[in-house]
């Protein structure tokens, strides 16, 4: 891409950048919009925004003219990923809402898995441009089946007041258990995060191995995210708080032995073996509380899902830039350095929200 567009590393790098940034931040706002005018219509016209910023993208020789195509992107997919997520809290309730927020978190999280192997064929083959038409050509699909089957499903509509908005995502953050709620959603993800921004550099620097090698490691570690979200799907029946406790703290105790294995038996198996039990964990916690806190406020589904996806994107790359500077990617033990901040940090709100659970309602 850089060669076709005679565009530095940096400046490839800054498209992806910006499809983030706009797809974090967006969503803190757009909630709001969709519970106000409704789900299907502004979902549908974004699904046919995005497939014309795709194909731009893939014909339109500019680097500039990609940067605001991205951010467009960006925007469009908040869009359809709130409208979404509140079509579930619309539809269902209880534990049948809870089923399929699981497999939402299950299917999303498919994405992160499937992309680099997929995308690296797309593009050996048939170039960069051929992963942005072929992105167009799958949100075709789904518009096609979102007109034939699908339609709105708002059940309590919010008159678009600033104030009245405001006043409402106040009440949501002052909610204990929902902000930290949100805040176990941070901790969760961005051990997914980190392994990202360092595993690869392990890796390739200190194991000296291929970027091949890296990929598949990638790939093992996203199916240990599914696999936590399997399992939280299969005891979806079991006391909510007192399972989630006992993750983090087998979670606690894999670290610790990871940690000690740093010292004696650092390899690539070592490290991928322990980091697949913790992202196990992760996806866990992240599938079980996902649905959690979408499902505190039914009747503002998309503001409340607007707010969680939008917080958990600004708040863990914050988080992961502070941890990744303060323990750089060097080595397994570096490594299991940077899982422990987080999951001590999720065991101690963990501890919150059980003894906040345990309190007797006023």
């Amino acid at each position: 891409m850089g060669s076709d567009l005679h565009a530095t590393s940096l400046q490839v790098q800054l498209t992806l950048t910006l499809f983030l940034v706009s797809y974090g931040v967006s969503q803190l706002f757009l909630g709001s919009v969709l519970d106000a005018y409704g789900r299907y219509r502004l979902s549908f016209i974004s699904l046919l925004v995005f497939i014309a910023a795709s194909v731009l993208i893939a014909v339109i020789p500019n680097i500039y003219m990609i940067y605001v195509l991205r951010i467009v992107q960006g925007i469009t997919v908040a869009i359809i990923v709130i409208a979404k997520r509140a079509y579930f809290v619309d539809v269902y309730e209880g534990d049948r809402l809870q089923h399929y927020l699981s497999m939402f978190t299950i299917i999303w999280s498919a994405g992160p898995i499937v992309a680099p192997f997929l995308g690296g064929y797309f593009q050996h083959y048939f170039g960069w441009q051929s992963n942005f038409l072929f992105l167009a050509g799958l949100a075709a699909v789904i518009a096609v089946l979102e007109y034939l089957y699908s339609g709105e499903t708002i059940r309590h509509r919010t008159e678009f007041k600033l104030k009245t908005i405001a006043g409402l995502y106040v009440e949501m953050i002052k909610t204990t258990t929902f902000s930290l709620g949100i805040l176990m959603l941070c901790f969760a993800y961005s051990m997914v995060i980190m392994y990202n921004m360092t595993g690869p550099f392990i890796i390739e620097h200190h194991f000296e191995l291929t970027p091949v090698i890296a990929g598949y490691c990638s790939l093992i570690l996203g199916l240990a995210w599914m696999l936590g979200g399997f399992i939280g799907r299969a005891l979806i029946n079991r006391p909510f708080f007192s399972k989630l406790l006992v993750s983090v703290i087998l979670q606690l105790m894999v670290v610790a032995l990871m940690i000690l294995s740093s010292y004696y038996f650092a390899n690539i198996y070592v490290m991928v073996f322990f980091a697949f039990l913790i992202h196990v964990g992760a996806g866990f916690t992240y599938n079980n509380y996902f649905a959690y806190c979408l499902g505190r406020f039914p009747k503002n589904a998309g503001m409340s899902g607007g707010l969680t996806g939008g917080l958990v994107y600004v708040i863990l790359s914050l988080l992961t830039y502070l941890v990744v500077a303060a323990i750089p990617a060097k080595n397994m033990a570096h490594l299991s350095y940077s899982y422990l901040v987080f999951i001590a940090c999720s065991l101690i709100v963990m501890l919150l929200l059980f003894n906040l659970n345990r309190q007797p309602a006023n």
